[in-house]
């Protein structure tokens, strides 16, 4: 294969089919990938929100102090910092498992650290040493941060046509969410009768799940022969393979799009800013406010799922009818709306069960319109041979400012507390955090401006 076959963005190397009817896209969800990408969508947001917003909850009812569980919430950094080592998983195979392939060797090896990690962390728990409980924390995170570098090149490389990666996407992300609801909602009811410990042992035994996945999946062939052939003609350790390995995706994204590839990162790091900056304190807040494990959990499960899933539909469905960019338009106005919501919780003064439902419903709807959209253009995005690396680096993009600025979350309240009660100034750190989407919303205009014009100009030529 040329070099400029490989540089071509790997979902524009894809045939497109006509657009497919309602009973071939529910036909097409039996098919086996799809099956494996909705498990491994699972596995992958399984141990997000054990390091996360669980995590703080957790800490929280211990009795740490907000700064100290900001400060721990940095354990998430590993999530911005994957396209460090996303490179070493482009071109090596895990040793012992060459026979699985390098995407399934990864992940297989990722998935049983995660598992691991986490029934250490129930074993170890916040109050027997800090210490050790944040070096498995930061394990899960690192180990959990390689698992979504594999998955989501596998995503890419396993698709078939542009239609197939869109329907990989959605399921993709129908399994993420439905372990987030796992791990973010009816892990409080499960903690609040069985405990954390037990909690913490039944989500590493869940890994399972992903073990099971990784073992039904096929290695993505046309992609695999691109990355042998790769190392083949320049080894890793050679001048020239260290070269390609690190700096090509760099080269290549840049040659494929431009100076306006700056414009598209910046979009895609400032695009969830809002929903990370708020993300250590949510769970801190439900408990300041009053609001029960139980309580949460139980909204969260039920008419707030069906918010995150209304939101994945939609969001969807916009692409096809309204087109990408106004969808995109659309979820970063809708993200800090949610957000902004919460103000309205605060300031409730006392719990307000049916406030409480709306505005999580609503945020969960937003979240899930708008993620649909930004995984899907970034999946575009990338080129064949260094799908894993281009990823990491715009997932990277996408985590790196609001995972390191989130660290600072509980010490924003805390400040803010200051001559204030503490629901006034959780109502303040809210306002703020949706006031930051703004400069998100305006980059997509500028976005979807370029993409006008660029189409009548290719059109021409």
């Amino acid at each position: 294969m040329s070099d400029g076959e490989q540089a071509t963005p790997a979902v524009l190397n894809k045939p497109r089919a006509r657009r497919a009817s309602m009973r071939e896209v529910l036909r097409a969800l039996s098919r086996p990938r799809v099956l494996v990408m909705l498990l491994l969508g699972f596995s992958s947001g399984v141990p997000f929100m054990l390091t996360a917003n669980t995590l703080s909850y957790w800490l929280r009812e211990d009795g740490l102090s907000l700064k100290t569980i900001g400060f721990l919430s940095w354990v998430g950094l590993a999530y911005s910092l994957k396209f460090l080592w996303a490179p070493l998983i482009d071109r090596l195979d895990v040793p012992f498992a060459g026979k699985l392939g390098r995407r399934r060797g990864w992940l297989l090896l990722s998935q049983v650290v995660i598992g691991a990690a986490l029934v250490g962390m129930a074993l170890t728990g916040p109050t027997r040493g800090l210490v050790a409980f944040g070096a498995l924390a930061l394990t899960v995170a690192f180990a959990s941060s390689t698992q979504d570098i594999v998955v989501d090149a596998w995503r890419i490389e396993a698709a078939e046509t542009a239609e197939e990666l869109g329907l990989l996407s959605s399921a993709h992300q129908l399994g993420y969410r439905i372990a987030l609801l796992c791990t973010d909602a009816l892990i409080l009811v499960l903690a609040q009768f069985a405990g954390w410990t037990t909690s913490y042992v039944v989500a590493g035994a869940a890994m399972s799940i992903g073990v099971a996945a990784t073992l039904m999946a096929r290695e993505p062939a046309r992609a695999d022969a691109v990355m042998h052939a790769k190392s083949d003609a320049a080894p890793l350790w050679s001048p020239r393979g260290l070269f390609d390995a690190i700096v090509g995706p760099f080269v290549e994204f840049f040659r494929a799009h431009g100076a306006f590839a700056l414009v598209m990162l910046l979009t895609i790091t400032l695009y969830h800013l809002s929903d990370y900056l708020r993300g250590p304190i949510s769970n801190p807040f439900y408990h300041d406010a009053g609001y029960s494990k139980l309580t949460v959990g139980a909204i969260r499960s039920t008419i707030g799922l069906w918010g995150t899933f209304l939101g994945l539909a939609a969001g969807g469905l916009c692409s096809v009818r309204i087109g990408f960019f106004k969808t995109l338009i659309a979820g970063a106005v809708l993200q800090p709306l949610g957000i902004a919501g919460f103000c309205w919780v605060a300031l409730a003064g006392t719990p307000n069960d049916l406030l409480f439902t709306a505005v999580m419903t609503f945020d969960n709807f937003a979240i899930g319109f708008s993620g649909v959209a930004l995984v899907a253009y970034m999946s575009s995005l990338t080129s064949l041979g260094y799908t894993a690396s281009q990823y990491a680096v715009m997932s990277s993009a996408l985590a790196w400012t609001g995972k390191t600025l989130k660290g600072f979350s509980g010490l924003v309240v805390e400040s803010l507390q200051q001559g204030r009660d503490l629901m006034h100034a959780y109502a303040l750190f809210y306002a703020g955090a949706a006031a930051l989407g703004v400069p998100a919303i305006f980059l997509c205009f500028v976005l979807a401006r370029a993409a006008s014009q660029r189409t009548p100009r290719a059109a021409a030529d």
